[in-house]
Parts: C-alpha cells; structure tokens; sequence
C-alpha cells in the first residue's frame, strides 16, 4: 500500500508543482486539500487541476465561522498588530489551515502532511510549529527546503516540462495571500523598497484614498464582550458582518498599509497589505476600550497585545502563553459593551461618538466644573506623596551642590540643627 500524504493546497503555482514533485520522488498517493478561510477561490477548477496533475482526491474545508470565530475574534481582541502595522491576517488563518490538515490526515490514515512554503517565509515556521503541537507523530514535508528547484521560473519549467499549465499569468505574479480578513502582496517592484508601489495593479479589496468618494460615509458597530455582533443597527454574524465592512471599507479607501517587517528566520521583506474591514473594526473596538476599561487594565493589556502579535505572527497559537493571554483578554472583554459610530473618508478613519453601558466616563468627574465626587484640594496631597520621589532626588543633587536636604513636613526648608544640646539651669 502506497504511502499517503496530505498536501496543503491552493491550486496556485507552488502546490501546482509539488503534486508531481511529491508522486516521483516519494512514490506516494497524494490528497490535496483546500480550506476556504474566505478567500477568492473557483473551487472547482481547483479541484480538476488538482486531479488532473496527479492527486487521488481533492477536499474542500470550509471553514471561515471558525476562522473569523476562534480566530480573528481572539485576536482582535486582544488588540494584537505585529511592528505597528500588521494585522496578522496570514497569521491567524495558518493555525487553523494546520489544524484541518492534521484533522484530514487523521481521517486518511496518512504518514505525512506537505505544504508549499519556502524556507525563506514565516508560513514554513506557522506550518510546522501548530502540526508538531496537534500531531507530533506525524513526518512534514517541506519541498522548497529539499528540492533543487531555485526560483518561479524554475517551478515554471517544472511545469513546461511535463505539458502542465502554469496557473497564473507570468505579469501578474505578484506573490499573494487571501482570506476572508485581508490579501497581501509580495514580489515584482515591490521587493525594491525605494519603489512606489503600483496600485493600479496591486489593489484587490480596496481603491486608493484618492478614488474614494468625496462625501464622509457613517457607519456603527455594537459590541458584546469585545466582539462585533451588529452593523448599522441590524444583528449580523461574523462573516456576514467582516465581509460587509470589506465593501464599505474598501470602497472608502481604508487600509491599505505598505509595510517593511522583520521576519522570524531574521529578514526583512516588503509586503502591500489590504485590511479594510479588519481597520475599521481595529479602530472601533480600541475606542470602547478606552471607554470601557481602567486605566491599570488597559495600561497591562497593551503590553500583552504585543506579546500577543508576536506569539500569533511566530506560529505560536498553540501555546500555553498564548493561551493564557486570551483568557487574559477574554476576562478584560467582559466590560467592552457598546456601540460605537465612526467617520469614513478617503482612507481616514474618526470616531464620531460611543456610547456603553459598561462606560467608566463620569461626566461629573470629567467637568471643568466641581462635582461631589472630587475635591479640588485633595490633589495637593496626592501631588505631594505621588512626586515624592522626584522631590528625593531634587533634594539629593541639592546636597551634592552643598545645600541641605533637610525639609520641613510641610516641604519648605527645615532650619538646620545646631548639633548643641540646651542645658537647663537647676
């Protein structure tokens, strides 16, 4: 019996090539399987190429609830963005893609799974680390770490070789992911940093701020828990709601980000990303939050969305800390009730008024004017126990100039002691 691997497939030029790569160097049957995590796909045609350049079988997993539910939801949540500039839409789909692999090879009875990313990309790291966690007992196959072929157009002589249509046209090949939450772009000019980026050819999901409309659009999302649950009013479930925020977003210029990133392996790359929906929901939910939460609570959850980025852009979803920092992050969710109203226009996003019932803002204690809640005079002393230790050390460089550092308790200086005791007269 013929051994059997999974193959990681998206009809495109890397896993086109490792379908007749696998079946002549490992004499193997291969099964292809695609998991539909939203992106723009024609299923069938994928499923024939697969076929027809050598697997037994082709699947399709759909699986964008879980995606955008187990997934995107958690991430938002934590408000993780990797450099300042990514929103992780690579990153969060690849666990779960890992995930339907090994639950695939499970239900196959197969000895290996094989995926197309090259050993320069962070998707080989993202791969490995979430099939080790799942199932460690399972070989992974990585062919662009162990086959001669070099380049693209070496995959695409590959292909000439055995009369396969490469699937893509050469002027376009911009290297590409898409999923429900974003699509980025690699490649071609973009791999010059010093170049512009040419949009006209890039842009998949969204126009350029200057092609939006010149009239503001205003839209508002209500929030449970920290999560999206209706848009403009109407109840909407998270695809639904993600896909509609993609239209209105794109078609209002919001973001596209053109970034430079530091890679796990060490290097940088350049990458165009598109994220409408994800921006605006980014945006929305870091507004309530400010609304929502204390200042200790939001102070110490920033330090863990950076934590959060970092574990999620690594591969490290399947992990105790990562783990540990959503339920973290699902206990600050509880207060992150409301709805909040933004302003789009031409690729700018404003907030145009929140409301909660879980709000932390006190109009009386935000007011110029005084309330029952605050007494102007109490400042004094918190000033004074708060500053304390910049007053210790003003105090000690004083001494070092040859001052004293003796103050009196009402902080002014103290008269210094003349070191002779006073007898009295018997």
């Amino acid at each position: 019996m013929k051994k059997k691997i999974i193959l990681a497939y998206s009809g495109g030029l890397d896993t086109t090539v490792i379908i007749p790569w696998l079946k002549e160097n490992q004499d193997c049957d291969v099964i292809a399987v695609c998991v539909d995590v939203g992106q723009v796909s024609d299923w069938k045609t994928i499923q024939k190429r697969a076929v027809s350049t050598g697997a037994s079988a082709c699947y399709i997993a759909d699986v964008k609830k879980e995606f955008v539910e187990e997934y995107i939801w958690p991430t938002l949540k934590a408000g993780a963005v990797y450099e300042e500039k990514y929103l992780l839409g690579t990153s969060t789909a690849r666990p779960l893609i890992a995930k339907v692999l090994v639950d695939y090879a499970r239900k196959e009875k197969a000895a290996a799974i094989a995926h197309g990313a090259t050993g320069k990309g962070n998707d080989q790291v993202r791969f490995d680390l979430a099939i080790m966690a799942l199932a460690p007992d399972i070989e992974i196959i990585a062919p662009w770490r162990t086959w001669k072929l070099k380049s693209r157009e070496d995959e695409m002589r590959y292909l000439a070789r055995r009369k396969i249509a490469v699937p893509f046209k050469k002027k376009n090949s911009y290297s590409e992911d898409d999923n429900l939450w974003h699509i980025s772009h690699e490649g071609l000019e973009l791999e010059d940093p010093s170049n512009e980026p040419q949009y006209k050819k890039i842009l998949f999901k969204t126009v350029t701020p200057e092609k939006a409309p010149n009239k503001a659009e205003y839209i508002e999302i209500e929030f449970e828990k920290g999560i999206p649950v209706a848009l403009n009013g109407k109840k909407t479930e998270g695809v639904a709601l993600i896909g509609a925020l993609n239209k209105i977003g794109g078609a209002n210029g919001i973001g596209i980000s053109d970034m430079i990133e530091n890679r796990v392996i060490g290097m940088k790359v350049r990458g165009v990303y598109e994220t409408p929906g994800g921006t605006i929901l980014y945006y929305a939910h870091n507004e309530l939050e400010r609304l929502c939460l204390d200042r200790q609570t939001y102070s110490f959850k920033q330090q863990l969305s950076l934590k959060m980025s970092e574990l999620v852009y690594g591969g490290l979803w399947f992990t105790p800390l990562r783990e540990a920092i959503s339920a973290f992050v699902d206990k600050t969710q509880e207060a992150v009730n409301g709805k909040v109203k933004l302003k789009l226009y031409k690729g700018s996003i404003n907030s145009a008024g929140i409301s909660s019932p879980t709000s932390l803002y006190n109009p009386s204690l935000a007011s110029f004017t005084t309330g029952e809640l605050f007494n102007h005079a109490d400042a004094k002393g918190f000033v004074k126990i708060y500053g304390l230790p910049v007053l210790v050390k003003a105090l000690m460089e004083q001494e070092k100039k040859g001052g004293s550092r003796a103050v009196s308790a009402s902080g002014k200086k103290a008269a210094p002691k003349s070191g002779i005791k006073k007898v009295a007269k018997k």
